[in-house]
Order: C-alpha cells, then structure tokens, then sequence
C-alpha cells in the first residue's frame, strides 16, 4: 500500500452506536472516509473536526438510484475505494412475540437490501482500490434469531458469503463481523468465552484491530447489544453476573421498542 495516499473508507450507518465510533477511530488514523447515515448533522459535524477527510453522502440507501448516485460521486471525487463497511440499516429487539409481514419487509429492505445495493455499487470502486476489503456489520436484526428456539438468523451471512466467493477471484477480501459468539473451543465443555460490556467506542477499536487480519468473520460477544445498536428506548434483559455458559441458551439481548 502507497503510503502517501490515505486509506479511502465508505461507512454507511455512520450515525450513532458503533457505526459513530468507527468514523471517529478511521478519521483519527487520517484515513479518508465517505460518510453515509440518517444524521446530516453527524456529517456535517464530522467534516468540521477533519477538514479535508470527509466526503459527505446523505441519501435514502433503501433506494437503489440513490445509492448509485453515491457510487458515482466516490468516483468523481475519489476515483476508487479500498473499503467498504456496510453498517447501515435497523436493529428491532422484539423479545419473540409474532410479527407481520410488514415488520419483515422493513427489516429486509432497511438491512439486507441496502447491503445489496451497496456491494453492488461498491465493487467496481473496489476493483480500483488498494488491498480492497469489504467488511459487513450485522446487528441483531439480521444475525440473531428472533428467539432462542429458533436457528440463526442467516441473512446477513448468506449475502457475505455469497459475496466472497463472488469476489475472491478480483483479489477482494470479505468479513462479516456479527454480534454473538464463535464455536467455543475444543475441550472446554462446550462453554462459551464470557461475554463483556463494550462501549461503542471500545468495540470499534476491537473491530478496526481485528480487521487488520482480513479474517472471514469477526464475532462481538458483547453484553449489551442496544449500545452498539441504539435504540429510541429499550430493555436489556441481561444480568450483570449471568453465566457465560448460560447466555448461549437464554438470549441477553431481547428489548423492546
């Protein structure tokens, strides 16, 4: 990588929670950043602390020509990205009660769909970039299952993986971070890592370490999922002394909206 030309980062979601922390701990690196969230003000406070390093993108993201025009302003002003970290969309903790078809449908659009739009966008630029990487940031809403009885949810994970064997062959690298755990280690009675109370800030530092590897998946076993993911209010139903086995069974992080 040339190091006189900063790294070029797209951050959807960049408004609050994890996505806020993240386009503070990239700006700080003096990378350059293009910034898309549902906060003008964010953007705009962000261009006035790093003059020079933001590039601002408003838009409705659940609008495929709208986030073409995105692409197309990245092209005009950047020629090229080098990373893509999708973390737009909505976190909904609905604490297992049934759902109509309207609540599906907003969460495929304001999740998966934007996601779609924005690799799709995105990959030409891509192409053009330097040790290219495209990072996916699933919230509870696309990863988790809407109850403990249920399988994973694996929306997020399919279009992910799906994406890296799409993309593998142009040199582009694929993580999905996730909130929630990895297999436990062989040889620990099936027991999972204890999970810890991140700040926003604290977790975007742990993800930006991490993503230096350019691993397949990166998991957040976190506590309390509505600091990363906000909501306008909301109810966490972890205990602060719950057993780390325990939390792989009764899931900690059901709110409600």
């Amino acid at each position: 990588m040339d190091s006189k030309q900063p790294r070029r980062y797209w951050l959807t979601g960049a408004g609050n929670g994890i996505g806020a922390s993240l386009a503070e701990a990239l700006l700080e690196t003096g990378a350059h950043l293009a910034v898309s969230s549902g906060s003008v003000q964010s953007n705009e406070a962000l261009s006035l602390r790093y003059p020079g390093q933001v590039l601002t993108l408003p838009g409705n993201l659940t609008d495929s020509q709208t986030v073409r025009e995105l692409g197309e302003r990245i092209a005009r002003d950047w020629g090229s990205l080098d990373t893509l970290i999708i973390n737009a969309g909505t976190a909904e903790y609905i604490g297992g009660q049934t759902t109509d078809h309207t609540f599906i449908e907003h969460l495929l659009r304001s999740n998966l769909l934007v996601a779609s739009y924005c690799i799709e966008v995105a990959e030409p630029l891509l192409r053009s970039g330097t040790a290219p990487h495209l990072v996916g940031i699933a919230s509870p809403a696309t990863y988790l299952p809407p109850t403990a009885t249920e399988t994973n949810g694996g929306g997020m994970r399919y279009l992910f993986e799906k994406a890296r064997a799409d993309l593998a062959i142009q040199g582009i690298d694929v993580t999905m971070v996730h909130p929630g755990y990895d297999k436990p280690p062989a040889g620990h009675e099936d027991c999972f890592s204890a999970p810890v109370r991140w700040t926003p800030d604290e977790a975007a530092r742990h993800i930006l370490e991490h993503l230096l590897e350019r691993p397949h998946e990166l998991a957040l076993p976190v506590m309390s999922m509505t600091a990363l993911w906000p909501l306008s209010s909301s109810v966490e139903h972890l205990p602060a002394d719950t057993n780390a086995c325990q939390t792989k069974n009764d899931d900690p992080i059901k709110g409600r909206r």
